[in-house]
């Protein structure tokens, strides 16, 4: 009798322990291949540093490459909301295929952590969250830059996709405040290998600066095409460019290039009282003890803030719910959403219920190429 109470008393522990220690699931869509794969691999390896337990759990990060393609990145999303049951999803680093995502992370009602700065129409971003800041953030500092470079003209060229688009949108009403004049647009695919055409036409503008939007080591190829057209002017690139990659491939070509960036990778010019100092040497010294010096990336960045965002949402979550239930994904959102003020590698975020991008337009850092770094300025 002693040991069949001993027996039960065991076997009640055992089915305890493995409710208590219910896997969080959280599937990964990044882009390993492709034009965007200068932003996802980082972001993959940063990810290799994630924890293994958080708020007493375990978690299972489940990475699958989306390949740059928007089709692939629903597919994606499609198998973690339905075969994985995932608790939450982190990805696109790429726009178009975040945007690809979106609806059906929604209707699954699953959170969707975003690492590329995603638009959706108003109201339709209650199941997604961004890390990146908002192109209205960052577009703020760079025309408060130009504005104090005496611009006064401007050439936009950039990408034919949502991300293209959302900077043309967040900068027009920027322009028209700050009385600098919009005099040439032109676009080009992700997989175009040449701008020849746009650059002709943007170069025979002569504007006092030209803004490229583009992303990666893709951010590059338009502005080799603009000096090859002789293209003297002041280029501008936007943080999806804030890469090692923009200087290894474009050169001389991107030798004096403003580029504004989160200040992850910024923390050893950043003031002793900026807020996302600490944690911005915290990011570069791991990252960089894993994988190398001068390996830094703002898009590992955006990996390593996902972390922080969870470790800090994901305890308060299971306060309420399990794992692995409805319930549990409702608890992830709302958490999100009342966390409050947290700081960030790249910036102060804080959520709300009525805010899923979260940064202050003091956010952005204006940098300088020199001598294929970038320096603050």
């Amino acid at each position: 009798m002693k040991l069949k109470k001993t027996l039960l008393a065991l076997a009640i522990t055992a089915l305890t322990s493995t409710a208590a220690l219910a896997d969080i699931k959280i599937g990964v869509s990044l882009s390993l291949t492709g034009p965007g794969s200068g932003l996802g691999i980082p972001m993959q390896k940063q990810l290799q540093l994630f924890p293994k337990m958080i708020g007493g759990e375990k978690v299972t990060l489940i990475v699958l490459d989306d390949a740059t393609d928007p089709g692939k990145g629903s597919a994606n999303a499609r198998r973690f909301v339905t075969e994985d049951k995932v608790d939450l999803i982190f990805g696109s680093c790429i726009t178009a295929v975040a945007a690809a995502m979106t609806d059906i992370a929604s209707e699954a009602s699953t959170v969707q952590i975003a690492g590329s700065p995603v638009g959706v129409p108003p109201g339709k971003d209650k199941w997604l969250f961004r890390l990146p800041q908002s192109n209205n953030v960052m577009g703020h500092a760079v025309i408060e830059h130009m504005k104090k470079q005496g611009v006064k003209t401007l050439g936009f060229l950039g990408y034919t996709d949502a991300y293209g688009q959302q900077w043309l949108d967040a900068v027009g009403p920027e322009l028209e405040k700050a009385g600098i004049k919009l005099v040439g647009t032109e676009r080009f695919a992700r997989t175009d290998t040449s701008v020849t055409p746009q650059a002709l036409k943007l170069t025979s503008a002569n504007p006092d600066a030209i803004l490229v939007v583009a992303s990666g080591s893709g951010a590059a190829m338009p502005q080799m095409g603009l000096v090859e057209r002789g293209y003297k002017g002041k280029v501008y690139q936007t943080h999806a460019a804030a890469t090692p990659d923009l200087s290894r491939v474009g050169g001389k070509s991107v030798e004096g290039t403003f580029v504004v960036s989160g200040p992850a990778l910024l923390g050893d010019q950043l003031a002793d009282n900026h807020p996302s100092k600490k944690l911005a040497l915290d990011f570069v010294q791991k990252f960089e003890k894993e994988f190398g010096p001068n390996t830094r990336n703002q898009f590992a960045g955006h990996s390593y803030d996902f972390q922080i965002a969870m470790e800090k949402a994901i305890p308060l979550a299971l306060k309420k719910a399990k794992p692995g239930t409805a319930e549990f994904r409702s608890a992830v959102r709302d958490t999100l959403e009342t966390m409050g003020r947290t700081v960030f590698s790249h910036g102060v975020m804080n959520w709300t219920p009525t805010d899923h991008w979260g940064y202050t337009l003091e956010t952005g850092v204006m940098t300088k190429v020199v001598d294929g770094k970038f320096k603050v300025e």
